[in-house]
């Protein structure tokens, strides 16, 4: 048994949707729980006016919900785009493909002319709903102790990483809830000035801005995953989620562009007796063995490019008449690093939660419960 998700929804149609297939019975579930953290993606310093003045995300709980509680069928989730009231009843087709976006080549392969459809299901707008199908996740996660979050670690040049691989689980914790009180989601208050800075100067260059951040996940089990198949490791699932968040192009589970430049044995986690139980004094691994986890906190810091939408002028091509024209400009975000990482918490807690269920199994919250007190 394990989550499946199928998102639907354009950009500036009438409606995000998803659905959720396999959230088992008596999860805890309301929609002001999944409305906190579709404001926590709204956020950040940075953020363009759709984020902060037109839209204010609110999910309506369709199926899969009754009382208070999932149910065990399909989670419906929909979220209203209100700027499709602002769209005019025809636009114009767009011919001039943008760099760095999907424009020319998805235009290629399903064979479309205007651009705009292309752009429509391309666009970041579609991480909301997956937001709020990953809140569904963490709250199942909650449920069973295990919890999720993420702090920003470098927006353009202005770093601030701490040293992941000697973190204790308190310690994250601590970061993440700086994190939530920071306009770029950073945990170091000295570097959130320089990163705001950065960030203004950016706009007043009509650039962009990418950065880092990491995500976490304290709690978690012994076992999830598995090595037996490539495909099960936890490692290429995790990933491959965070690749898929729109502009993300690097992932690294715990410190591994640091573990790479160093010697085998100096970046090994020993195992060591601590009370009645192992332990482990450092997480160069970043919580995961062999495609399991491994007990330790699950860590994965993520890159992400800057966004492609910026005022300076392009070069392109019109697919009509051949001949050079500047892509249209679209509205975007300066520096969108905070919201993805809040988009990194969802999915992350949406692979974690379908491991879960492939470990411990259970249609119901009580028997998953039951289950991981049986087998740990």
């Amino acid at each position: 048994m394990s989550l499946r998700l199928l998102t639907a929804g354009d950009s500036h149609g009438p409606e995000l949707v998803a659905v959720l297939d396999g959230m088992p019975a008596g999860v805890p579930l309301a929609a002001a729980d999944i409305d906190q953290d579709l404001r926590r993606r709204q956020g950040g310093h940075g953020r363009g006016a759709r984020s902060t003045r037109v839209e204010r995300d609110r999910v309506e709980l369709v199926a899969g919900v009754a009382g208070g509680l999932t149910t065990g069928a399909p989670l419906g989730l929909r979220i209203p785009n209100l700027d499709f009231l602002n769209q005019p009843a025809i636009h114009p087709p767009i011919t001039a493909p943008r760099p760095g976006h999907a424009d020319l080549a998805g235009s290629v392969k399903f064979g479309l002319s205007d651009l705009r459809v292309v752009r429509e299901r391309a666009s970041a707008r579609e991480t909301a709903v997956r937001v709020a199908a990953g809140a569904a996740a963490r709250a199942l996660l909650r449920s069973v102790g295990v919890t999720v979050g993420s702090f920003v670690t470098g927006v353009g040049s202005v770093l601030a990483l701490p040293d992941l691989a000697h973190l204790v689980p308190q310690q994250l914790a601590a970061l993440a809830a700086r994190a939530e009180e920071d306009p770029v989601r950073c945990w170091d208050k000295a570097a959130s000035a320089r990163m705001v800075e950065a960030v203004d100067r950016a706009r007043l260059e009509r650039q962009t801005l990418g950065g880092s951040f990491v995500v976490h996940a304290l709690g978690l089990p012994v076992g999830l995953g598995s090595h037996t198949q490539a495909d099960l490791r936890l490692d290429s699932r995790v990933g491959a989620a965070l690749l898929s968040i729109p502009a993300v192009k690097g992932v690294e589970l715990g410190p591994a562009f640091e573990v790479c430049q160093r010697y085998g044995a100096a970046v090994q986690d020993a195992i060591v007796a601590e009370g009645p139980g192992l332990g482990r004094p450092t997480n160069f691994a970043g919580g995961l063995e062999g495609g399991m986890t491994n007990g330790m906190p699950l860590l994965a810091r993520c890159a992400m490019k800057p966004l492609s939408s910026v005022r300076k002028l392009l070069e392109s091509v019109d697919l009509e008449s051949g001949a050079p024209a500047p892509p249209p400009y679209v509205r975007s975000d300066i520096c969108a690093v905070p919201a993805a990482a809040v988009v990194g918490e969802a999915v992350v807690a949406l692979v974690l939660a379908s491991a879960l269920l492939e470990r411990f199994g259970g249609d119901r919250l009580d028997l998953i419960r039951a289950s991981r007190a049986t087998l740990g």
